[in-house]
Parts: structure tokens; C-alpha cells; sequence
């Protein structure tokens, strides 16, 4: 699930600053911040589903 919310947080990121208009260092930049957020929310959504079962 980290991995999964990575990727997709990382892609979401690059994707806002392609729409803003952005450069290159700004996709890194929002890809990386997106993907740590993104990777935080599937760790939690997975430590939750392995206390469920």
C-alpha cells in the first residue's frame, strides 16, 4: 500500500504542476512532496486494514 500511495502522490504532483504550468525542478519537487504524503496515507490505510483482520 506505501508504494502504491507513493506512486500515486507522485504522479498526482506532476500532474498539478504540468497544469500550473510548471518546470522541471518543480515536478521533482511536487512529485516528491506528493509522493512522501501519498506514501504516509497508504502506510496508515494499511496498518488499519491489518488491524481489521
Amino acid at each position: 500500500m506505501t508504494y502504491i500511495g507513493f506512486a500515486l502522490g507522485a504522479v498526482w504532483g506532476v500532474l498539478l504542476v504540468i497544469l500550473r504550468k510548471g518546470k522541471r525542478l518543480d515536478m521533482l519537487h511536487y512529485a516528491a512532496t506528493f509522493g512522501i504524503f501519498g506514501g504516509l496515507i497508504g502506510m496508515i490505510v494499511g496498518i488499519v486494514i491489518a488491524r481489521m483482520g
